[in-house]
């Protein structure tokens, strides 16, 4: 994690009057490409964990939802949802939150 000080050019529609701390993970693009990605927000769907991943220095670049599931060492891994109804669901749950944070 690092502090980063947003200001009203970074893009992430979050309060820019304090500090934050951010988490980066750097993932693997199918190029073979490093990529910062930030941890924006995780929810919950059917009892499973998923992370929205935007990359850190694109913010107009679409994000990602991953799975997030802890292991038996306590450590957190990213799991891509390889399943469509699964993926479906998890669509929908992730519409429906942002859709009650644009009424909020």
């Amino acid at each position: 994690m690092s502090d980063h000080k947003h200001d009203e050019s970074c893009g992430c529609g979050h309060d820019h009057d304090h500090e934050h701390d951010e988490i980066v993970l750097t993932l693997t693009d199918e190029e073979g490409n490093d990529v910062e990605m930030v941890l924006v927000e995780t929810f919950d769907v059917a009892e499973k964990v998923y992370a929205l991943l935007l990359e850190r220095h694109n913010p107009e670049a679409d994000g990602i939802i991953l799975r997030l599931e802890e292991e038996e060492n306590e450590e957190m891994v990213l799991y891509n949802i390889e399943d469509e109804e699964e993926w479906r669901k998890v669509e929908a749950a992730y519409n429906e939150l942002i859709s009650s944070q644009d009424e909020a």
